[in-house]
């Protein structure tokens, strides 16, 4: 029976020079109509945890959230599962500062450049704004992290830095460790406070 995460392996096996066959008969068999396109696992991780607190089962609705591996990549998969590809629609989110790098990259692929959803700096910041400071510190001390965040803290590159750049680079200081709290912190939101561009993601679908 096919299943989202093979399809994620063969798009990622496409994207990488293999066949696109596998993706396109998966993508048939899984009924997918859209493809969320996100930079990384961690906004997957954030994505399908706030899609499972609002009771909804996305690939059941004909949507696949794919990790592209890097915003680099967006160009590649938006012409494999967009209009010139499997002829999913596209949407998805992306950095402030790679906002530039999306347009293009779309418009070189014949994809529409509407669609994607915004973040200011990405998605774990919007995240931490959307929780507060404070909590998100709860939350690093109940999953065990407190003296790796502690430590972490006496870099001097650290000290002048507000708190919620420290936990947004804190996050990426460990392999899988974004991953992990992608999904905590989508977990502790308000059921009605996830971060706009999120929110208006998930409710494009």
């Amino acid at each position: 029976m096919a299943d989202i995460q093979a399809f994620r392996k063969a798009v990622g096996d496409w994207a990488n020079g293999g066949p696109g066959k596998p993706a396109g008969d998966l993508a048939e068999l899984l009924g997918l109509r859209t493809a969320v396109l996100l930079e990384g696992p961690s906004d997957l991780a954030a994505v399908e945890a706030l899609a499972e607190r609002r009771g909804r089962d996305l690939t059941a609705e004909g949507v696949g959230v794919v990790s592209m591996g890097g915003a680099m990549s967006v160009g590649r998969h938006a012409g494999l599962l967009g209009p010139p590809g499997l002829g999913l629609r596209l949407t998805g989110l992306c950095d402030e500062r790679e906002q530039p790098f999306y347009e293009s990259g779309l418009e070189r692929a014949g994809a529409p450049r509407q669609g994607f959803f915004v973040c200011v700096a990405d998605l774990e910041e919007e995240l931490i704004r959307a929780l507060g400071t404070a909590r998100v510190e709860e939350i690093v001390r109940a999953e065990g992290d407190l003296r790796a965040w502690q430590t972490f803290l006496h870099q001097p590159a650290q000290h002048d830095r507000p708190r919620y750049r420290q936990l947004r680079r804190f996050l990426s200081t460990k392999k899988g460790r974004k991953i992990r709290y992608g999904r905590l912190l989508v977990e502790a939101l308000d059921p009605e406070g996830a971060p706009a561009p999120l929110d208006d993601l998930l409710g494009s679908l």
